[in-house]
């Protein structure tokens, strides 16, 4: 029976900089149009929000095929994932060459703490795409994106406590973009970024 690989993975046995986000290699057409679904995708998603744009109005938008924009990208969370691309490898960059405390040269206390706020002000910058990208079937979050690149700089941060791997998993479940969307009406931002700094406080514990 094959396993069932729609859970967490664990990558510690990866180094970090090889979980990075890769920019897609493709023919010059193929990018061009790339170029012009995301651009189109982007305006459309800021201008009338995530929900409520139809890939058949980014199809024409951009100038493509319905057909090339499905092959391509699949659906809304596939287009969600490439837009969200670009700014996962400008977080990992500073994780892992940019100055501290979110890039090295700090205490793993003090770069956990930098990451939280780091990953919580691009999410909530994208919470939409985001939130799109991680519940397009079960276990998609843990599928897609940069997930596993975050897990494991998270887990070496936490290198010492028991089963860093499960408290990296555990962290970032707070994280996810439908429990912090469930949690901001409620709490607001300043207790959701409070509540996750003392959370990874205690991972450290």
């Amino acid at each position: 029976m094959p396993a069932d690989n729609s859970g967490p993975q664990s990558g510690s046995a990866i180094p970090l900089e090889l979980l990075r986000t890769q920019p897609p290699k493709e023919r010059a057409d193929a990018a061009r149009n790339r170029v012009a679904v995301l651009e189109a995708a982007a305006r459309l998603f800021a201008e009338h929000g995530v929900a409520a744009v139809s890939m058949d109005q980014i199809a024409a938008a951009a100038g493509v095929g319905k057909g090339t924009l499905f092959r391509r990208f699949g659906d809304k969370s596939g287009l969600a994932v490439a837009l969200l691309d670009a700014r996962e490898r400008v977080l990992q960059e500073a994780i892992l060459h940019g100055p501290p405390p979110l890039g090295p040269g700090a205490s793993p206390a003090e770069r956990l703490t930098a990451f939280v706020d780091a990953y919580l002000d691009y999410l909530l910058k994208h919470l939409d795409l985001v939130r799109v990208s991680e519940t397009a079937a079960p276990g998609a979050r843990y599928r897609i994106g940069a997930y596993r690149f975050w897990h494991r700089h998270v887990a070496m941060l936490l290198d010492g406590v028991p089963d860093p791997d499960h408290a990296a998993h555990a962290l970032l479940a707070a994280l996810a973009a439908e429990h912090v969307s469930a949690l901001l009406p409620e709490l607001g931002e300043p207790r959701v970024r409070a509540g996750l700094r003392r959370l990874a406080e205690r991972c450290r514990a």
